[in-house]
């Protein structure tokens, strides 16, 4: 009995990270499809520092990030969260578009990965991304929402499909 049960949660953990990629590819197609891709370029600011907040299953995790943009359309995320004795280090690439007649709003999809450590135990946490960036006209600051499941690989080993992400940033 105790073998059935340790190949269903197999099974059942293999079952959810497999609707998860399929979850994402349909949002991706969803969001290029229903807002078409602009030609023009992406980046409203160069480099941005903030807060970034870490919520949905499980912990809230809050701590600093910086995003940079190394050309107009490809960025950098880059941020140290801290929540209930863990702590997560992310790195992320973000690929962003605007919306055509949206000054400032730009959507993007991105992927990273990520270390989750605590006391005793270490687990490697890679995550995509699927969001939206709003850099307010005239004003030093930035915005973002964006929906973040996350696969956690270690000792614990599951799939966070209900994370979310906002950011605060001031731009520069």
């Amino acid at each position: 009995i105790l073998i059935f049960s340790h190949l269903s949660n197999l099974f059942y953990n293999a079952l959810r990270v497999t609707i998860m990629k399929k979850l994402f590819a349909v949002a991706t197609f969803a969001v290029a499809t229903l807002f078409g891709v602009s030609e023009a370029q992406a980046q409203t600011y160069k480099t941005g520092a903030g807060v970034l907040v870490d919520f949905g299953d499980g912990s809230t995790f809050v701590g600093p990030h910086v995003k940079h943009f190394f050309q107009p359309n490809h960025a950098g995320e880059f941020s140290v969260l801290f929540a209930d004795g863990a702590t997560v280090a992310q790195a992320n690439y973000q690929y962003h578009q605007p919306f055509a007649g949206a000054n400032g709003l730009q959507w993007y999809i991105g992927a990273g990965p990520g270390i989750i450590f605590g006391d005793g135990f270490t687990e490697f946490a890679p995550s995509a991304m699927l969001g939206l960036d709003f850099k307010i006209p005239g004003a030093p600051l930035d915005f973002s929402m964006d929906w973040r499941p996350r696969f956690i690989i270690g000792d614990n080993s599951d799939a966070e499909a209900g994370r979310f992400n906002a950011g605060f940033r001031f731009t520069f």
